[in-house]
């Protein structure tokens, strides 16, 4: 066999190899330069640059190119711009020689151009897609042969060009349909905006850090880049389920509804109102008005009594004592004995932590359920296939305590582990929550670890978050 033989047999199957793994490849940037540093090697060319047709703007432009930046050409304009617009291959063996040439790119960049081969990359459709074009073979001037090479090659490349622009585009498209979801939950509930993509880079943040300094129980742990693409889409898609929450429930600031505490000021009000009256027929009468003065004065303490109970702080023992007897308190309304709170006031009033009864936690706590319902029902690529499993359990606990089914340790992902100390931290930290005051860092870091050592989260992990500063968006 020939040397000329045996090299265009190589060179053939080179491009068949190279063929494989463009077809693998759907990043369009490892594409492009796989695709040139290719072209260089078949032609033996020395410099080497890959124009994509953009339709839309009539011209052609390198994401990629040997010796250069970005280059922009009209489409018809030039070697390369005649080339995509008539999809006829283009060898010139003194490019000085043809008026075609672009003299001016060889000033700004230094480089002597001599000999030029450039062919139309054409999709199976016989569309233009791209251009390849050689610059100055190593060896005298490009050869028949390398055109041929060459436009065997630009056809491989136009497919694998188009796989991988679709695939961005499908990227483009998914996550604006995550971030368009992230903004539904943000106009459901506003108290939280922000807070399902401050998770997503808290919980990246770890991601990335756990991977460069791992605990000893997690060494080796290593996350490919769809990988952290999963984790970021269950991070920022992880509340989706409030959309299922009843507005008043997800919002509600205090333990009475406005509408509840405006009724109860409006009782009381008519209360005073009546003893006022009774105050001035007294008065008129000439009667002592003492009594009725302390009952007023009880009644404004009996407010203030409403008001601290209304606040979702702890109720502490003096204030539910205080609240139990107004509780059994009457008034006379149209000859009736009337409760100065009804059972369901009462009841409000009484929780103990917070602004939320036990139904209306347990309505709040059904989000995860929404979530995971609703994550599931979207048709997930093979690498995104555990998003709902990811975000499912981002309120579940180590030792089992957490919800909604109580699973514990081993059954819960690392991803989710370091979704949930994302998500406790924000939500410690968080400014924009009306029914709580924001806690400071140091504090925030500090009930995570108490949470650590109660065994409800991850404390290896959560010793990477601190140490990392991975809960310091600021640092980042």
């Amino acid at each position: 066999m020939s040397d000329p033989l045996r090299r265009r047999i190589e060179k053939l199957q080179s491009i068949l190899e190279v063929a494989k793994a463009m077809a693998a490849e759907r990043d369009l940037d490892p594409l492009l330069a796989l695709i040139l540093r290719e072209a260089a090697a078949v032609v033996e060319a020395d410099r080497c640059t890959l124009f994509l047709l953009d339709r839309e703007r009539g011209e052609l432009w390198s994401k990629i190119a040997h010796g250069t930046g970005e280059i922009r050409v009209r489409l018809g304009t030039g070697i390369a711009g005649a080339v995509a617009a008539t999809a006829r291959p283009v060898r010139i063996d003194d490019a000085y020689a043809d008026p075609r040439f672009a003299r001016e790119v060889d000033r700004s960049t230094g480089y002597r151009t001599r000999s030029i081969l450039c062919v139309p990359m054409l999709s199976t459709r016989r569309e233009v897609v791209g251009v390849l074009q050689a610059l100055n073979r190593r060896d005298g001037a490009f050869t028949a042969e390398d055109e041929e090479l060459l436009v065997a090659l630009g056809g491989q490349a136009a497919g694998a060009v188009e796989n991988a622009q679709l695939h961005e585009e499908i990227e483009r498209l998914f996550e604006g349909f995550v971030h368009a979801s992230v903004g539904a939950i943000e106009a459901r509930d506003p108290t939280t905006a922000g807070h399902s993509r401050r998770v997503a880079d808290y919980t990246l943040a770890l991601a990335r850090a756990v991977e460069a300094a791992p605990p000893p129980e997690l060494r080796g742990t290593a996350f490919r880049p769809d990988e952290l693409r999963q984790l970021k889409y269950a991070a920022l898609l992880h509340d989706f389920g409030k959309v299922g929450v009843r507005e008043q429930v997800l919002v509600k600031a205090d333990k009475l509804y406005p509408q509840e505490r405006e009724l109860l000021e409006s009782r009381f009000g008519l209360i005073r109102a009546r003893l006022e009256l009774e105050r001035a027929e007294a008065r008129a009468a000439g009667r002592p008005a003492g009594e009725i003065e302390r009952r007023l004065a009880e009644l404004a303490g009996l407010w203030q009594v409403v008001v601290d109970c209304n606040r979702p702080t702890v109720l502490d023992e003096d204030r539910s004592r205080e609240l139990r007897r107004l509780a059994g308190l009457t008034w006379r309304e149209g000859g009736e004995e009337r409760p100065y709170l009804t059972p369901r006031e009462f009841q409000l009033l009484s929780i103990p932590r917070g602004s939320l009864s036990g139904e209306e936690r347990r309505q709040i706590e059904s989000h995860v359920s929404h979530t995971f319902e609703f994550l599931s029902q979207i048709p997930w690529t093979r690498t995104l296939t555990r998003v709902p499993e990811i975000a499912y359990a981002h309120h579940e606990k180590l030792d089992g305590r957490g919800y909604p089914r109580g699973v514990a340790g081993p059954e819960i992902r690392v991803e989710t582990r370091m979704m949930t100390i994302a998500d406790i931290y924000d939500a410690l930290t968080a400014s924009d929550r009306p029914y709580k005051r924001a806690v400071p860092p140091e504090k925030a870091l500090d009930i995570l670890a108490q949470e650590a050592k109660g065994g409800q989260v991850d404390a290896a992990l959560l010793g990477v978050f601190v140490a990392s500063g991975s809960w310091s968006l600021s640092a980042r």
